[in-house]
């Protein structure tokens, strides 16, 4: 039986690719892709293709895919229903929450602003802490919306802070660490146990060493 995977593109497509490769796989039709997007494994039964990170989980959830490549942020951000198999230990970042340096939100009383790409975390986040914080939605560059006053705070994620460095922010918190996983849909877990099993334990083999 052949399985289908949704890669993230960008980054963790790199990434992944060259895991891909360590396990023995033969994805090269994704390195001379041109405008392609859907890939045939040249030794193994596996159609590949490439979807943002979002879509990769709804492909997976609805069974298109079987199997998926998510960073971890995509999957705390979803309300999803897939099961997370594996850790792949790439694509590693931290979600944090940062303000400039005068405008500490932890010592501030009363109503506060956060922007995100991420309100679901934040909003979580901050109910853990019982805070009262009103979560603005920002697509673009998050460390902009300190600084021209749109919120107090933000919750994004940072792989080394330079960017806010540059930008004058300081982070005050790391959320959780952040890698890129291996998602699969539920029923085929159980329809495709074998052929799944056998692809998960030829890649943990390679990430593992």
């Amino acid at each position: 039986m052949s399985i289908s995977i949704a890669l993230t593109k960008g980054r963790l497509e790199q990434e992944t690719i060259k895991v891909l490769e360590k396990a023995n796989f033969d994805p090269s039709e994704l390195k001379n892709k041109g405008r392609k997007l859907v890939f045939k494994d040249k030794v193994k039964d596996i159609k590949y293709f490439l979807v943002k990170a979002a879509d990769s989980i709804t492909y997976v959830e609805h069974g298109v895919a079987d199997i998926g490549v998510v960073g971890k942020d995509t999957i705390l951000e979803s309300d999803n229903n897939c099961y997370e198999v594996l850790d792949l230990g790439f694509g590693k970042c931290g979600f944090i929450v940062a303000s400039l340096p005068q405008n500490d939100i932890f010592k501030k009383v009363g109503h506060i602003k956060i922007g995100s790409k991420y309100p679901h975390v934040a909003k979580e986040y901050f109910k853990k802490k019982d805070m009262d914080v009103e979560v603005i939605k920002i697509e673009g560059s998050v460390e902009l919306a300190p600084i021209l006053g749109l919120c107090d705070g933000i919750v994004d994620i940072m792989e080394t802070g330079t960017t806010l460095k540059e930008n004058g922010l300081v982070v005050l918190d790391r959320i959780c660490e952040i890698s890129a996983r291996l998602i699969v849909n539920k029923a085929s877990f159980k329809m495709k146990q074998r052929e799944i099993g056998q692809f998960i334990e030829e890649i943990k083999k390679v990430i593992n060493n």
